[in-house]
């Protein structure tokens, strides 16, 4: 019986220093070529993940939901209202926050991330077990990506969600008092140490998304296989019939998971596609 495997790309599919290796490479080749579909399930845009060098693949979920593609096909786009995004616009401006839209077609930043963007990406990089070299040069690649704008340039209908820089925990829980109505997640250091939170649509997340694929597939859940690292790959864990976590992945995500392979640079991926007998 194929099966239908979800895979995050951050530290699941791809390293934190977004190098793909060779081993997952191989290993959804051969899923592939054996019958069974691949699909990633990222919070990254779709600029962002043409920019990476990924294997072949049966489609995409992007910004933790927001969109869905299967072989080109786009079967769901659920951009953040217009009015919304102005008012986290706002919000973060106010309290000044460093911030970014994320669209399909870029990534776009306020002056503060330009400025506060290297140091917390750095912190990032170092948590996920890069060395100060290669994480100051991943930090420099990060921020050179987006695109500056101000003013009205940030009313955009097309926004996917929008991440800022948590300066304290206490910023995240602002903004979920603030747009309890919004999808809200964090992302950032080593296990599940929060330097970013992002927003998102309403209703919007990894397991809505999944579910909105299987409908246009006309596929069930007892065929799916999912693989995350951090807590926002739990979503993916309410739907599918066999999680796995990554070893690398936070403490949460393990807990959840019916079986934890190895870390993503230890052939993790390829192990747990031998051991589902997928290749």
């Amino acid at each position: 019986m194929s099966k239908i495997v979800f895979l995050d790309v951050d530290g699941t599919l791809i390293d934190y220093e977004t190098k793909l290796p060779d081993s997952a490479r191989k290993a959804v080749d051969q899923a592939r070529a054996h019958g069974h579909k691949v699909y990633i399930c990222t919070g990254c845009s779709k600029d962002e993940i043409l920019q990476r060098n990924l294997c072949e693949l049966d489609g995409m979920i992007l910004g933790n939901g927001t969109y869905v593609e299967d072989h080109d096909h786009v079967i769901m786009h659920q951009a953040m209202p217009l009015e919304e995004v102005k008012k986290v616009v706002h919000w973060c401006q106010e309290r000044n926050l460093a911030f970014y839209l994320e669209t399909n077609s870029g990534v776009y930043c306020n002056d503060q991330m330009i400025k506060d963007g290297p140091a917390v990406m750095i912190k990032y990089g170092q948590g996920k077990g890069a060395d100060l070299s290669n994480a100051t040069e991943k930090a420099k690649s990060f921020i050179d990506s987006f695109t500056l704008i101000h003013g009205d340039e940030f009313y955009r209908e097309d926004v996917n969600k929008i991440d800022f820089i948590i300066r304290d925990y206490q910023d995240h829980l602002d903004a979920i008092t603030a747009f309890p109505h919004l999808a809200h997640n964090t992302w950032g250091g080593k296990g599940e140490l929060a330097l970013f939170s992002d927003l998102g649509p309403t209703g919007i997340n990894k397991k809505h998304a999944i579910e909105v694929l299987l409908d246009y597939l006309k596929l069930g859940k007892e065929d799916t296989i999912s693989f995350g690292d951090a807590k926002v790959d739990l979503s993916m864990f309410e739907c599918c019939g066999f999680n796995v976590a990554m070893g690398n992945g936070g403490p949460e995500i393990k807990e959840a998971a019916d079986y934890i392979t190895d870390d993503v640079n230890d052939d993790g991926l390829y192990n747990a596609f031998k051991y589902l007998k997928l290749i």
